[in-house]
């Protein structure tokens, strides 16, 4: 229910110099004060709460100490008039606010004046300095209408620039780190996977390293008979070594083309890998003199190394090649058959067992087992490849990898429990799943896998 409203009253008394007035005046008699000017009293004060909360009370009347009307000796001459603007202010706590110069004084505008032209912002990075218009323009060749506020917050990448993964707005620049957030972006190297109709490969960073300093190669081509060859280059880069990322990538890359270049002549196999692993050595070899601004800020850095396993696939014969301690394993597709490791590791422990001096269990767990005694690159003893050829007595797979690999399935028995039965049929497949089991065994190192299927398929011959 509501109250009773009280009724509007006429003012009694001019509010400037407190004259009697009358009903129905507009001015003051005395002083001429524009009786319009003061506010009506409100026409009723609810009483009844809304939504719960009590009615806020009426804010206390300040006094204001108006100015009196001075005594003016004859009745014929007119008062002074006093305006509203002529009385000081106060604020909200009863403090007087300052004077205000101008014409306008006694008003005060919390807002500041409009400007003549607005600045425009900065050009994106990216834009060119011809795209950027004048100062009160627009830019040449832009649309007449305004741009669509529903795309305001969406991030446009100009031209050239990459966004970061992390944050999607700020860019990355030429060190791989987002100018924003410097979140690391990831590299190509990182994950890397390759399949052919008859070979595939996978390559991964691992989980400790900052980057894959490991590279293959994979293709296939034709012998001059016209049957198929299959070629598979792993090279890892050794991290002790400057660049060694690009070490790996120099000698799978001259390894592969040579084993290309060599095979279709008909040389014979075995030594198109001999020769394929001499040109990745000299690859190596020439990283050792650029650049040459890099000798001179940090002279005490090595020479860039890898180590290298290559594979050569055909019809009816199985070639190997290494220097260093990357393997090549053999795994039957009839897994009653014995699996094999086809390459000896250049390494301290392989010398070790060599010479009768440790059995390989007491060898491989010593702390120098991984200590590599056979390397490409400018600063090795001497360049010795390593070659051989097999002749299965029936179909499998060659798994060529790097010690990320091997490390978590290091005899030929154990590799060959984690090779899927089919690994024939989907080399990628095994490839990514070899990788896989690096990973969920810590993957303390990168990780790289070629898997190729023995006899050499026919071209064109697809995974399953």
């Amino acid at each position: 229910m509501m109250s009773q409203m009280p009724q509007p009253t006429a003012l009694s008394r001019c509010p400037s110099c407190e004259e009697p007035l009358e009903s129905g005046d507009r001015f003051c008699g005395a002083c001429g004060f524009d009786l319009s000017a003061v506010p009506a009293p409100p026409d009723d004060t609810p009483t009844i709460t809304m939504n719960g909360t009590a009615p806020r009370p009426a804010p206390a009347a300040g006094s204001v100490d108006w100015p009196v009307a001075p005594v003016t000796d004859s009745s014929d001459t007119p008062a002074p008039v006093h305006r509203s603007a002529d009385v000081p202010g106060t604020d909200s706590g009863g403090s007087e606010l300052p004077p205000e110069p101008g014409p306008s004084a006694g008003v005060r505008f919390d807002r500041p004046a409009e400007p003549d032209e607005y600045p425009l912002a900065a050009p994106r990075p990216g834009t060119p300095a011809s795209a950027a218009p004048e100062p009160g323009g627009r830019a040449e060749g832009a649309p007449d209408s305004p741009a669509d506020p529903r795309a305001a917050g969406l991030p446009v990448p100009p031209p050239n620039i990459t966004l970061c993964v992390a944050c999607r707005s700020g860019s990355v620049d030429s060190d791989g780190y987002c100018e924003n957030c410097g979140h690391a972006q990831p590299r190509e190297r990182d994950h890397m996977e390759q399949e052919l109709s008859t070979v595939a490969a996978v390559s991964d960073r691992g989980l400790r390293h900052h980057r894959n300093e490991d590279a293959f190669a994979v293709s296939s081509t034709a012998l001059p008979d016209g049957s198929p060859a299959v070629v598979a280059v792993v090279c890892d880069g050794v991290s002790s070594a400057t660049r060694p990322d690009e070490a790996s990538l120099a000698a799978s890359r001259a390894a592969g083309e040579s084993l290309l270049e060599a095979l279709p002549r008909g040389t014979h196999p075995q030594q198109a890998m001999h020769e394929a692993i001499v040109a990745a050595s000299h690859a190596v070899n020439s990283l050792a003199g650029e650049p040459g601004e890099a000798r001179e800020h940090a002279p005490q850095q090595n020479a860039p190394a890898c180590t290298i396993v290559a594979s050569v696939v055909t019809p009816a014969l199985l070639v190997v090649g290494w220097i260093g301690d990357s393997r090549a394993y053999w795994i039957p597709v009839d897994r009653s058959a014995p699996p094999a490791r086809l390459t000896e590791d250049d390494s301290w422990a392989a010398q070790m067992v060599a010479a009768g001096l440790m059995n390989e269990a007491d060898a491989y767990a010593d702390e120098r087992a991984h200590a590599i005694t056979g390397w490409l690159g400018a600063d090795a003893y001497e360049l010795e490849p390593h070659t051989a050829s097999f002749k299965p007595d029936g179909p499998g797979v060659v798994v060529v990898c790097t010690d990320g690999l091997w490390n978590y399935a290091e005899s030929a028995a154990e590799m060959a429990e984690i090779v899927p039965p089919d690994a024939d049929r989907r080399p990628l497949h095994s490839a990514q799943v070899l990788v896989g089991h690096a990973l969920d065994g810590g993957g303390h190192d990168n990780v790289t896998v070629a898997v190729l299927p023995f006899p050499a398929p026919p071209q064109g011959a697809g995974s399953a």
